[in-house]
């Protein structure tokens, strides 16, 4: 990736338009962006991020959208960012324009325009440039893929930001971890640990599912067997589950086999008993039952002699009955006769009674003639029905005519009324809409203004805090200054006076004859002595010791001074000099206005839809309005054309009346009289025929009981049976008939004689007999159908474990190959002999890779002094094989990065940053990275050692490198002619670039 120019509008400290080279810059390879403290060094850097992938880096990330916005920008002057750059041997071109608020076209006000972004790509062929994409995801993806990191890799690898390389350097292996996972995307290797742990839970689980069945299915045999199957106690996952319960069920099958055979033999021997009791039972009741049966025969003989003599009086009844039955048809068509006649005379008596005094003696042809001339008059009457119906319709038609009148008096009435306050009306509802639009703007601007104000007020908070935490950190840095000087002043007395006293600890070495170690005599005349207050080389050793500690005190308390020193004057930055109680009670205003003028932003829809339905009510009531007045136009003319009509039929219509009240009156009088005279021509006719019939039934009737013997036909109806009394005779002639054929039948039969002749039955016993052996029989049979159903279930039983166990035996192997993999993988196994996690152990050779990169580098800078080294050993209860260590080649020994001091630890992390990069660009596919910043910390470098991180930095040219370093360190700027300065002005910072 290399880059070819920038140009950015409106953006972050840059008010105006303003272009970087980058193609000029890297010409020299070694380039240095410079510029006052807060001119805007490090946006430009956030520009490029920003038109590569959308937002900026790190903890900047909050400021998005309408932030990136520059304050010195003209209101109609929109921020964008524009990067040209090559990728994969492409040349393409990013435009992003963040969201910004502007003046309303039309209309007071502020609106927000929506994000823009354009990708464009260089035609080499065609020399011009073609759009790609105007999508934010899919540009986004198009730059992720040709970059082959993501933006935070990117920041890591490109823009190498140094004090989080610092921290890197002297963190714990937890904070290693998580950086590395970000930049490795290692969460592959950590899902790959989840998925074992759930596969070994979900296997773990369907195991001990298996051995609760198992259990289940054990318990319930036991509940069979009894005490035939002893189950110890067993809890699932234990080992020898499944052979303990088989072989259990083992002998409880063979113990129920056992008691099923002898259940089968005492069964036989009762069905035996039984048969020979029910045997003995059936003998006894049939001896009862023929000598009940010769008993009861004998009683019902003698019942029978005694109702003979009734039986003979039934008898000669029944021979009157039969004859008086031949006379019945007589009798009942007489009866017929004289009822009809009877029901006749009545009839013709009460018709008579109603007709006038000139019909009174009329026979039925005279009455038939005068209906008939009444029936011809009624037909006369359909003309008038015909007007009087008509007469009824204008009556209804005038009526409606009237009430719709009434009606469209009141249509008027009341629209005339609303239209008169029509003008008032609109003129408040479009005052309404007018305030509730001007609130809904007003939400608008508020709405945008909101955001920023709960930042400020958030950073004033921490400013005030942070404030107090400065003070506290200061004190404790001079105090740890004021007493590093003292141990080192303490330490470099002592040095001194073990200096002057050294001749006594050299001569307490001496001996007569041995050379001396300074001057190589072997004669000693005077020996220099120790005196009072003598200093060892112990007492030294514990001063520098001393010394060395209080110097890490002092640099520790410095680093937490200068953390706080940078923490506040961001959140100053950010909240500026405003009191905090004074943001708080404008964020609280700035709340309650919003909150008003939303209420009232509201009430614009309703307001809207009350004018548009008030408008289309208006349209309706003028239109009602027209139509009323239409329709009374037309009543008129149709009044006179229904009143000449009525005129008209009323003459006709008292004529067909002749004094009736209306024509249904007359023919409803008509209809009365015409069927009364019917009725009673009728009623004369039935009369004389009902006679004539009843005269012929009287001779039929005295002839037939002549025939059948009797002196008169009442003597026949006497000895006539009704059909009960008749059924009742017979029924009792045919019993006695039935029961004197049944008792001759029993008393002559040969069995029932011989059993009255025998002693009589002990029924009783032979039941008791009986039910005893039934009672046996049941038992028998119960306790053999329990021990067939004991036998049955703990086959099945015992066939579903084994086919159970059969099912568990792959799924145990299967949970402890996974168990023994999850175990490895999360470190918990007895064969991870470091306890390291997958996750851990691929983050650690990736940092054994990045140490070993950043030693060759940091070699360079420290003139081969430091060496990075990668540790696997476990630090206290973190992780393992996340350690990272410095080698001092002058000690030979392994220090903590912890005691680099501040230029050291800045060329280290350099060195570190670098190694990462380069590791980092080989994972994501070796992408070539032709532009690198390095942004600060050259400050605290002596000039020898920044001359070697130069010479270092200046080594990454010679593959077509281009490296920027930003930084506002005066020396940089001697060494580095290519140099692109950050102006900082009251109206906003400009870029300058020289030296190219």
């Amino acid at each position: 990736m290399r880059l070819h120019r920038l140009d950015i509008t409106a953006f972050g400290p840059f008010g105006g338009s303003h272009t970087v080279d980058f193609d000029a810059l890297s010409t020299a390879g070694l380039f240095l962006l410079h510029g006052p403290t807060g001119a805007g060094k490090t946006s430009v850097l956030d520009a490029v991020c920003y038109a590569l992938y959308g937002s900026v880096p790190g903890a900047r990330q909050s400021g998005q959208g309408m932030n990136l916005r520059s304050d010195h920008a003209e209101r109609a002057t929109r921020t964008e960012v524009r990067l040209a750059l090559t990728v994969a041997g492409r040349r393409l071109e990013i435009t992003r324009q963040p969201p910004w608020e502007r003046p309303k076209l039309r209309g007071k006000g502020m609106t927000v325009d929506k994000a823009q972004t354009w990708l464009r790509e260089y035609d080499a062929r065609r020399a011009a440039w073609k759009d790609l994409s105007r999508s934010h995801q899919e540009i986004g993806t198009e730059i992720e893929q040709l970059l082959g990191m993501s933006r935070e890799q990117f920041c890591q690898v490109v823009l190498l930001p140094q004090g989080e390389f610092a921290r890197f350097l002297r963190a714990d292996a937890e904070a290693r971890g998580r950086l590395l996972g970000r930049l490795f995307d290692t969460q592959r290797f950590a899902d790959v640990e989840k998925r074992l742990a759930e596969r070994r839970r979900a296997t773990e689980a369907r195991v001990r599912e298996g051995d609760t069945a198992l259990l289940a299915d054990a318990h319930r045999m036991q509940q069979e067997a009894g005490d035939a199957m002893e189950l110890p106690d067993l809890a699932p996952g234990d080992p020898g589950l499944a052979e303990t319960v088989l072989g259990a069920a083992a002998i409880a099958r063979s113990t129920a086999r056992e008691r099923l055979a002898v259940a089968h033999c005492r069964l036989a021997a009762a069905e035996s008993a039984r048969a020979a009791a029910r045997r003995r039972l059936d003998e006894a009741r049939e001896l009862a039952r023929l000598q009940s049966r010769f008993t009861e025969a004998r009683q019902r003989a003698e019942r029978l002699q005694e109702r003979s003599g009734t039986h003979r009086e039934t008898q000669e009844r029944m021979a009157r009955a039969r004859k008086a039955e031949t006379v019945a048809p007589a009798l009942e068509l007489r009866e017929r006769a004289d009822a009809e006649h009877r029901r006749a005379a009545a009839a013709e008596a009460r018709v008579r009674g109603l007709l006038p005094g000139s019909h009174a003696d009329a026979d039925a042809g005279s009455l038939a003639a005068a209906a008939r001339r009444t029936a011809e008059e009624l037909g006369g009457l359909d003309a008038a029905r015909r007007a009087e119906r008509r007469l009824a319709e204008l009556a209804d038609e005038r009526a409606a005519l009237d009430r719709q009148e009434r009606a469209d008096d009141d249509v008027q009435r009341e629209a005339d009324a609303w239209l008169a306050a029509w003008d008032g009306t609109r003129a408040e509802l479009r005052t309404r809409i007018d305030s509730a639009q001007e609130a809904a703007t007003r939400a608008e601007q508020l709405a945008v203004q909101r955001a920023p104000m709960q930042r400020r007020l958030d950073a004033a908070r921490t400013r005030d805090r942070l404030a107090a935490d400065l003070e506290q950190a200061r004190q404790r840095a001079d105090a740890s200054h004021r007493h590093a000087l003292d141990t080192r002043a303490h330490w470099l007395d002592l040095k001194e006076q073990r200096l002057n006293g050294i001749a006594a600890e050299l001569a307490a070495h001496l001996s007569d004859g041995e050379p001396c170690a300074v001057c190589g005599a072997t004669e000693h005349p005077a020996p220099a002595r120790k005196v009072a207050g003598h200093v060892d080389r112990e007492t030294e050793d514990a001063a520098l010791a001393a010394h060395q500690q209080a110097g890490e005190r002092q640099a520790e308390d410095e680093r937490r001074l200068g953390l706080v020193r940078e923490a506040l004057a961001a959140a100053t930055a950010e909240a500026g000099d405003t009191p905090t109680d004074r943001l708080t009670a404008e964020a609280g205003e700035l709340e309650r206005e919003y909150a008003r003028v939303r209420r009232e932003a509201s009430a614009l829809h309703s307001a809207q839809e009350e004018l548009r339905q008030a408008e289309r009510e208006r349209e309706q009531r003028l239109d009602d309005r027209h139509h009323a007045a239409v329709r009374a136009a037309s009543r008129l003319t149709r009044r006179d054309t229904l009143e000449r009509e009525q005129a008209q039929l009323h003459t006709e219509l008292t004529q067909a009346l002749g004094g009736a009240d209306s024509v249904a009156a007359r023919a409803a009088r008509l209809e009365r009289q015409t069927a009364l005279l019917t009725e009673a021509a009728d009623a004369v006719r039935a009369a004389e025929d009902a006679a004539r019939r009843l005269k012929d039934a009287d001779a039929r009737l005295a002839d037939a009981a002549y025939r059948a013997g009797f002196d008169t036909p009442r003597a026949a109806a006497a000895a006539l049976l009704d059909p009960a009394a008749h059924r009742e005779l017979q029924h009792r002639l045919d019993a006695w008939q039935q029961e004197e054929a049944t008792v001759r039948a029993v008393l002559a039969e040969a069995d029932t004689a011989a059993a009255a002749r025998q002693a009589p039955a002990d029924l009783t016993a032979a039941e008791r007999a009986a039910d005893t052996a039934d009672r046996r029989l049941r038992e028998a049979a119960s306790a053999r159908d329990a021990a067939a159903r004991c036998r049955t279930e703990l086959d099945r039983l015992s066939a579903r474990a084994t086919a159970a166990v059969r099912r568990l035996a792959p799924l145990r192997e299967e949970y402890e190959r996974v168990a023994r993999l999850a175990a490895l993988t999360a470190g918990t196994s007895a064969d991870n002999e470091r306890r390291m996690r997958l996750e851990s152990y691929v983050l650690a050779a990736r940092l054994e890779q990045v140490a070993a990169a950043a030693t060759v580098r940091l070699s360079r800078m420290s003139s081969g002094r430091y060496t990075l080294v990668h540790s696997d050993d476990r630090t206290g209860r973190g992780r393992s094989g996340l350690g990272l260590h410095v080698v001092d080649a002058w000690t030979g020994r392994e220090r903590d990065t912890a005691t680099l001091s501040g230029g050291e630890t800045f060329f280290a992390s350099l060195a570190l940053a670098l190694g990462l990069a380069d590791v980092v660009t080989d994972e994501a596919g070796g992408i070539r990275l032709d532009t690198l910043f390095i942004d600060e910390g050259f400050g605290s470098l002596d000039d020898q050692t920044l001359d070697e991180v130069l010479d270092v930095l200046d080594s990454l040219r010679e593959r077509d490198r281009s490296v920027g370093i930003v930084s506002h360190v005066a020396d940089l700027r001697r060494r580095i002619h290519a140099r692109l300065e950050v102006v900082k002005g009251r109206t906003g910072s400009s870029l300058r670039q020289r030296g190219v």
